[in-house]
C-alpha cells in the first residue's frame, strides 16, 4: 500500500472516530442529570498504536507455537484496518450525588477538543489531496 492511500485511510478512520466521539460525548451531555447515568468514552488511539507497532516489528518479534486452540496465542502481526474504535463506559467514578458521573463542563470542553481535532484533521486529509492535485498539474 502506498503512502498516499495509507495516510489518507488512517485520516478518514481518525475522522470516523472523532464523529462518534462527538456522538458519545453529546449523549454524556444529554444525560448529565439522568440519576446512575456512567459517562461513556471512546478507545481508538492506544489500539491503533499496538497495531501499527506489531506491523512495524513483524520480522524481529517473538512467536509462541502453539499446538492446541486452547492456548495462549501470542499476539503477531495486526493490521491497522481491523481496530475498530470501542466504547467504554467508567463505572469507577462518582460525581454527584444520585450515583451520575458525567461532569457538564468537562463534557463541555471535549466537544470542543473533538470539533478542534476534526477540523485539523480535514486540513490534513486537503493538504494530501493538494500534494495529489499539484503533481497531476
Amino acid at each position: 500500500m502506498n503512502s498516499f492511500t495509507r495516510t489518507t485511510d488512517m485520516l478518514h478512520r481518525a475522522m470516523d472516530v472523532s464523529t462518534l466521539r462527538y456522538q458519545v460525548t453529546a449523549n454524556n451531555l444529554a444525560n448529565s442529570e439522568v440519576p446512575n447515568y456512567k459517562r461513556v468514552e471512546v478507545n481508538f488511539e492506544s489500539e491503533l498504536k499496538r497495531a501499527l507497532e506489531t506491523e512495524k516489528n513483524q520480522g524481529e518479534a517473538f512467536k509462541m507455537r502453539t499446538t492446541n486452540e486452547k492456548h495462549i496465542q501470542s499476539e503477531g502481526f495486526r493490521d491497522y484496518r481491523t481496530v475498530e474504535p470501542r466504547r467504554v463506559r467508567d463505572y469507577l467514578s462518582t460525581t454527584k450525588a444520585n450515583g451520575n458521573n458525567v461532569d457538564a463542563e468537562t463534557e463541555a470542553m471535549n466537544v470542543l477538543k473533538i470539533q478542534l481535532n476534526y477540523q485539523l484533521l480535514t486540513q490534513l486529509q486537503t493538504f494530501e489531496f493538494s500534494q495529489v492535485k499539484s503533481v497531476l498539474k
